[in-house]
């Protein structure tokens, strides 16, 4: 299972299994908060073990930073399997961008390897990635129907084209 969000979802006051309203978002050069993940009990209503949090690492191994908001785990963590590898997405939140990170376990660490997708009109990039006869898809929603308010929000659909390499390529959602 895995969960977590900063600001409104408050894992910045979550460490260490413990709430702590007194702790704030890392700033600066410090390491990024990642999600946390837990394995489910055999029933599925509980954990079998406590949370850790999940390392996401920029092309060099180091921790990515909490001032890479291009490339930092903001919320909305999603897991999916891929060629025997894992792969993390989740949103940037502030810069609008989903983004994604491989990795060889479901605990990682995973390495950032890009964005799936650029900016929605809206503010979330809530989303979701499965494989279907053969095909892998993004689920995600915007605002356009709206006019972009932001918790008015409408589901889309893509295709996700997975390279031979493992690579996600890009997806603009109103353009090429």
């Amino acid at each position: 299972l895995y969960f977590g969000g900063i600001w409104g979802g408050q894992l910045q006051k979550y460490r260490d299994n413990r709430f702590d309203a007194a702790h704030e978002e890392p700033a600066g050069d410090a390491p990024a908060l990642g999600p946390r993940v837990g394995r489910l009990d055999t029933r599925m209503t509980g954990l079998a073990e406590p949370t850790r949090e999940v390392l996401i690492l920029d092309e060099h191994g180091q921790p990515l930073r909490a001032d890479d908001h291009a490339r930092r785990f903001f919320e909305g963590p999603w897991l999916h399997k891929h060629q025997g590898r894992y792969y993390l997405s989740y949103s940037t939140g502030d810069t609008h961008l989903l983004c994604y990170a491989i990795g060889d376990s479901p605990y990682g660490p995973f390495t950032y390897a890009g964005v799936i997708l650029q900016p929605v009109v809206g503010w979330t990039t809530h989303h979701s990635i499965c494989a279907f006869g053969g095909q892998w898809y993004l689920f995600y929603h915007d605002a356009v129907l709206s006019g972009g308010v932001t918790h008015l929000r409408s589901v889309k659909c893509t295709p996700l084209h997975m390279a031979p390499d493992g690579s996600i390529r890009t997806i603009d959602p109103y353009g090429a």
